[in-house]
């Protein structure tokens, strides 16, 4: 029994989700849109705003996608909304992170200071 995959995913106001033939889903919001196909097996539903995908079978292989399916399905709603980002936490004392334009400056105790491009 797949705990991530039974649960189901709310569609945030301002999202747009549609599944078309051959599990294709597109979901659009407010910072871009983004397009995937998933496996042809996977039931994927979409109704009054929440999201569910279900596997026709207790194969292996349908366990498998079922989680990962929903995973998906759920990070492309999260991306739409809020987005991705990276934090860092420096833990410990002397240690000093500075933003210089998209670099990062980081004084870790080294004899000299660690330059990461944000390319």
């Amino acid at each position: 029994m797949s705990r991530i995959g039974l649960k189901p995913i709310a569609v945030p106001a301002g999202v747009d989700v549609t599944i078309a033939d051959g599990n294709v889903v597109t979901v659009k919001g407010p910072k871009g849109t983004l397009t995937k196909s998933y496996n042809k097996d996977m039931i994927i539903k979409c109704a009054d705003g929440v999201i569910t995908v279900e596997r026709p079978s207790e194969d292996k292989m349908h366990k498998s996608l079922h989680g990962l399916t929903r995973t998906l399905i759920s990070n492309m709603v999260t991306g739409v909304t809020e987005g991705y980002s990276k934090t860092l936490e420096i833990v410990g004392v002397g240690y000093r992170a500075q933003k210089q334009g998209k670099n990062v400056n980081l004084t870790l105790g080294f004899s000299h200071p660690v330059v990461v491009s944000g390319n």
